[in-house]
């Protein structure tokens, strides 16, 4: 008698779609099978899943960016273990937690031009703070972002979210205002209406992997600066030493007046985000005592989460994880530049370090677009959904397209990712690319595959 977590895991296998579609959202478990991504997971190491077949994948999605030091990280568990070993007091409310500070500690070493941190559950809190604390330090309401941008889905986060299929019916959202990417005339407009708080700017960004233009990010600090306004650099995904910098930000040598992360510090193992910033944006939040909790959220400074974060941070220091990203990213974004010479569906490569777009487009030749246009006219990324299901179902590779109506697939491999990956990713990649470049049949056979498929969950 009792809970045994194995034997109901043994005991209920295999009924995780059926869960799903009778508890929880009922379209997931119809999007995967009807693209052909749903599998059994039975285990995790490192950069791989394995299924219930016993093959194993390639997991180049990494939950998103979560699992930037792999999965099941031998000192991240540790980490965790003892945290739950020691028995410590968690959450008592009532106390200042070393953990939690150990790691706000942790974080400041790493951007010392930033004094304090806020912890937090996930990257649209971290979000959600930067937000708040940027209004109430400026007294202004207003925010601007950019165009592609994705912050988060909570309503703060989501008023700076710039695609429609996310915004359309949550309404009304916070005061904000989308400029293009990179245009600092369109920013200084903006700021010219005085009731501008911040700029939130992912340096690369997650939906399409655009990465910020060379000069923006300097130019955009400076202009904001001499307005009154701030800028957040929203690094849930790119930092964290995704970019081959522990901030994406680096790359451009500015100082930003917040920063939200997330993700990678989790350690894959327990939910944790966090908000940098300056002193003098801090001291108006938390102003004095009666303040103590304007912001706060229950969960913030648990145990298992702090450790997890500080072994995280430890990995990637101890490993030369954010080294190898740079590396490795480069030898990837090399190989598939020599890739795009050969395939004309291939028109365009970008990103830093291991995060990586591939953007696909209308081929010279007329033979070939033949088989890229009939897909872009149905849906805009389907093209790019083919290339996703052909890697995984054939290859056993996991990727997944940057943001919906885009060709653009996204690569996010763990920091911990070998040439060994690469060359096991590229020599898939190509033999997709030489079916498509060499014959409609691929085309055709996903089209059907996809109907099916479609037909039978509807």
């Amino acid at each position: 008698m009792g809970f045994d977590l194995n034997s109901l895991l043994a005991s209920r296998a295999g009924e995780g779609a059926r869960l799903w579609d009778r508890y929880l959202n009922p379209q997931t478990a119809k999007v995967l099978h009807s693209v052909g991504l749903d599998r059994q997971w039975v285990r995790a190491d490192g950069p791989y899943l394995w299924d219930v077949d016993g093959d194993r994948y390639l997991d180049w999605l990494a939950g998103f960016g979560v699992f930037g030091v792999g999965r099941n990280h031998p000192v991240v568990r540790q980490a965790v273990k003892d945290a739950l070993d020691a028995d410590l007091a968690d959450m008592v409310k009532m106390d200042t937690p070393l953990l939690a500070g150990l790691l706000g500690e942790a974080l400041v070493a790493r951007a010392p031009y930033l004094d304090r941190v806020y912890l937090c559950n996930s990257g649209t809190e971290a979000v959600e703070t930067a937000l708040k604390f940027a209004r109430y330090a400026t007294g202004r309401p207003r925010v601007l972002y950019c165009s592609h941008a994705y912050h988060g889905l909570t309503a703060g986060s989501l008023s700076v979210n710039g695609s429609k299929d996310f915004t359309e019916g949550f309404g009304p959202l916070l005061p904000s205002t989308m400029i293009p990417l990179g245009d600092l005339d369109a920013l200084e407009r903006e700021l010219a209406q005085r009731d501008v708080a911040a700029l939130i700017v992912e340096p690369v960004q997650g939906k399409g992997v655009h990465v910020a233009p060379p000069g923006f990010l300097a130019g955009a600090l400076r202009i904001l600066h001499d307005h009154g306004a701030l800028l957040i650099c929203d690094e849930v995904q790119c930092g964290l030493g995704r970019t081959g910098r522990f901030f994406g930000f680096e790359h451009d040598g500015i100082e930003p007046d917040l920063v939200s992360v997330a993700k990678t510090l989790s350690g894959g193992v327990a939910p944790i985000g966090a908000t940098l910033g300056k002193e003098k944006i801090f001291a108006k939040v938390y102003s004095n005592m009666t303040r103590v909790l304007v912001h706060d959220t229950t969960y913030s400074h648990n145990n298992t989460a702090a450790a997890a974060g500080l072994a995280a941070l430890s990995v990637l220091d101890d490993e030369g994880l954010i080294a190898n990203a740079a590396e490795r990213g480069q030898e990837l974004t090399d190989a598939l530049r020599a890739a795009a010479a050969r395939y004309d569906f291939i028109s365009d490569v970008r990103g830093r370090g291991l995060m990586i777009g591939i953007e696909f487009g209308m081929p010279r030749s007329l033979r070939r677009r033949a088989r890229y246009a009939p897909m872009t006219l149905a849906r805009k990324g389907l093209f790019t959904q083919m290339i996703v299901c052909d890697l995984f179902a054939r290859h056993r590779i996991l990727t997944q397209t940057a943001s919906d109506h885009a060709d653009v697939l996204k690569l996010l491999p763990p920091l911990t990712t070998t040439s060994e990956d690469i060359e096991w990713f590229m020599t898939a990649f190509c033999s997709v690319m030489d079916a498509i470049s060499s014959s409609s049949k691929p085309v055709w056979e996903f089209a059907r595959g996809l109907t099916t498929r479609a037909l039978r969950t509807s």
